[in-house]
Formats: structure tokens, C-alpha cells, sequence
């Protein structure tokens, strides 16, 4: 098993109420896992998630997670 550090953003933060903006929160996973495996153990839907950073380096949802990692997620985000 493998823990990483998830911070969500923006809309997703409504997927674990109660967090501070920024604030991470330990999720463990199999050894081998995937940021596609922790964006649907954490039930995120995969069409709102937009961009994913793990330790702080923009990555795909097949992008190996190793323990310690930090992951930051954030969906489509709109502006004018």
C-alpha cells in the first residue's frame, strides 16, 4: 500500500466537505496505482477533473503514484 497527500479544488473540495482551501488529506492505495485510481477511489467524476499536478508537475490520469506523493486536482475552471 501507498499513501499520497490529495488536495482538491474549487468545485471538487464539495467531494470532502469540511476541508480548508488547499488543506491535504492522506488516501491511501494499492502499490501501482494510478492518479486515475485515486481520481475514482476519492468518486470524483473524471469529465470534472481538469488538471491534475503531483508533486507539483502536471501529470495523466495514468501517471504512477509512488508513497509520499502530493496530488492537486482541479476541474475546468471558467473566467473572464
Amino acid at each position: 500500500m501507498i499513501t499520497v497527500h490529495a488536495k482538491l479544488f474549487a468545485t471538487l473540495r464539495q467531494y470532502r466537505p469540511g476541508l480548508s482551501i488547499g488543506e491535504a488529506f492522506p488516501v491511501e492505495l494499492p502499490d501501482g496505482a494510478t492518479v486515475g485510481d485515486l481520481v475514482r477511489q476519492l468518486g470524483l467524476p473524471e469529465d470534472q477533473v481538469k488538471l491534475v499536478f503531483v508533486n507539483a508537475l502536471f501529470r495523466g490520469l495514468d501517471h504512477p503514484l509512488a508513497d509520499g506523493d502530493e496530488v492537486g486536482i482541479f476541474p475546468p475552471v471558467g473566467g473572464g
